[in-house]
C-alpha cells in the first residue's frame, strides 16, 4: 500500500509541474525559462535586499514596499516592451513591411533589467559583508555596457 502512495503522489507532483510549465509556456512562450529566471532575480534581490538591510540595522517596512514596487515596475517595462513590438509587427504587417526586428526591443529591455537585477543582488551581498569574486562583478559590469551601450557620435 505504500508504494501505492508514493505513485499517486509523484503522479500529483508531475501533473502539478506539468500544468505550471504548460501554464507558463502558453503565457510566455517557449522561452518561459527566461521570465520565470528573470523573477528568481527578483526574488533572491528582494531577499539579499532585506539580508543587508538587517545586518545593517537599517530595516525599513517602506523601503520594502518600495522595492517590490520597482519589482512590479520592472514587469511592467517588460510588458510595454514586447506589446509595443507585437504592435508595431502588426502595423507592419497592415502596411507591408517587415517589421520583426522590433522583437528585439523585448528582449533587450529582458536583458538589460535582468543584469540590474543581477548587478543589485551583487551589491547587496558586498554591502552585507560578503566577499564577491571580482569576476562576477566585473563580467556584470562588461555585459551591462555590451546590452546597454549607446553609439557615440
Amino acid at each position: 500500500m505504500n508504494t501505492l502512495n508514493s505513485l499517486n503522489y509523484m503522479d500529483t507532483y508531475n501533473a502539478v509541474i506539468g500544468a505550471v510549465i504548460a501554464f507558463l509556456t502558453f503565457v510566455f512562450g517557449k522561452h518561459w525559462i527566461l521570465f520565470t529566471l528573470f523573477l528568481f532575480f527578483n526574488i533572491i534581490d528582494y531577499i539579499t535586499g532585506w539580508m543587508k538591510s538587517r545586518l545593517n540595522k537599517k530595516e525599513s517596512s517602506v523601503k520594502g514596499w518600495q522595492g517590490v514596487l520597482k519589482k512590479l515596475g520592472y514587469w511592467i517595462m517588460i510588458m510595454i516592451a514586447f506589446s509595443a513590438s507585437v504592435l508595431f509587427i502588426e502595423i507592419g504587417n497592415t502596411l507591408g513591411i517587415d517589421l520583426g526586428i522590433t522583437t528585439l526591443l523585448g528582449w533587450f529591455v529582458l536583458a538589460s533589467l535582468a543584469i540590474n537585477e543581477l548587478r543589485s543582488i551583487v551589491e547587496n551581498l558586498v554591502e552585507a559583508g560578503y566577499n564577491i569574486p571580482n569576476v562576477l562583478t566585473k563580467g556584470l559590469e562588461v555585459a551591462d555596457k555590451l546590452v546597454n551601450k549607446e553609439e557615440t557620435k
